[in-house]
């Protein structure tokens, strides 16, 4: 029997690729990738931001306040550079989350068009939420990117509908809310 947090880790990880695959709409089934510009490709720096450590600066009452715990290392890259440097947690009954420095911006992210993207400011940082997984439970999973000087933070949220605490609430509003929280601790830009 597989565990619930290894499942969730699954399902995060699993958005993950889909995100690193570059995904666009379907159609008939099979994925089509979505184009990048040759401007976004030139302005993705060589690696994802050190200037801040998912692992060790999100501050712990932020932690606790969502209820997270079970805390891994996520490090992932895929073919062109894109770089993924965080951890990822759980929230029993609740959603998984991985929060990780990219060295994808805010305008690369844009560039992407995917679905349900949303820009804001948060404490006056530029930010995007997306869903960047497209299928039958595509409100299950949420990105916000927030802007960091060679990248961005990026939280990518998996919150399925069975989950007791969590599962009601859109995963774009749990990502949002995790990310006002956060961004108080991110080095100035």
């Amino acid at each position: 029997m597989v565990s619930r947090g290894k499942l969730v880790v699954a399902s995060a990880f699993a958005v993950g690729v889909v995100v690193l695959a570059g995904c666009g709409s379907s159609t008939g089934g099979e994925a089509k990738p979505v184009a990048s510009t040759t401007s976004a490709a030139a302005s993705l720096a060589a690696d994802a931001p050190s200037s801040y450590d998912p692992c060790k600066d999100v501050p712990q009452d932020v932690l606790d306040s969502e209820k997270l715990h079970g805390k891994e290392t996520f490090t992932n890259s895929s073919s062109g550079g894109v770089r993924w440097v965080g951890c990822q947690w759980v929230r029993s009954n609740g959603y998984g989350v991985i929060i990780s420095t990219t060295n994808l911006t805010v305008d690369i992210t844009r560039s992407r068009n995917f679905p349900e993207t949303t820009e804001f400011t948060i404490n006056g940082r530029r930010a995007i939420s997306t869903r960047q997984f497209d299928g039958p439970y595509i409100k299950e999973a949420c990105t916000v990117n927030i802007e960091m000087k060679g990248g961005s933070l990026d939280i990518n949220l998996n919150n399925p509908s069975s989950r007791k605490e969590t599962g009601s609430i859109d995963s774009c509003v749990l990502a949002r809310g995790l990310a006002e929280k956060i961004v108080p601790s991110l080095p100035a830009a």
